[in-house]
């Protein structure tokens, strides 16, 4: 049986790092994870995945990480339930962390948050993203027109056989 589980998203909030009875950490933290197509009005959708990561690791997450982070987590799904307040059952299902990356300099992080520099400094990075995202989404689309179709040969001169000698084999 395999679980394993790879994604890449941003924190939708600030992680809290709290410590179990016997003293072990523990932090809880959404990724917005991007949908790979866009929907019927031509907007990309995410998906909000709850993930936990443990011990040192959850430390780090608490330290490094803030609200808009870019995080990769690699881990396992792990599902559950418990009785809630009104009696309910309530099942979850969580993305345990075996290994967390930051996926962005330290210093991207306080920039987004605004924590250690000025407003000026956040505003400007409010401005670049919108570019980014312009030249990706040109960047996608002359990729998409970059594709042959399936019954075009690439490697025909002018539609009759390829002919390849014994030189141009590599073995």
């Amino acid at each position: 049986m395999i679980n394993r589980v790879v994604l890449v998203g941003r924190l939708t909030k600030d992680p809290e790092l709290k410590y179990t009875q016997t003293g072990i950490a523990v932090t809880r933290f959404t990724l917005a994870v991007n949908r790979t197509f866009q929907n019927a009005q031509g907007e990309r959708e995410a998906d909000f995945i709850s993930c936990i990561a443990w011990r040192k690791q959850a430390e780090n997450v608490a330290n490094f990480l803030r609200k808009g982070s870019l995080a990769g987590v690699d881990g396992r799904i792990q599902t559950g339930s418990y009785d809630g307040q009104d009696g309910k059952r309530v099942y979850t299902t969580e993305v345990v962390a075996d290994s967390t990356q930051f996926l962005e300099p330290r210093s991207a992080n306080s920039d987004r948050s605004g924590s250690s520099q000025g407003a000026s400094s956040s505003g400007s990075q409010q401005n670049q993203q919108p570019s980014y995202q312009q030249s990706n989404q040109q960047t996608q689309q002359s990729n998409n027109q970059n594709y042959t179709r399936t019954d075009d040969d690439p490697f025909s001169p002018g539609g009759g056989p390829v002919t390849v000698s014994d030189d141009d084999l590599p073995f």
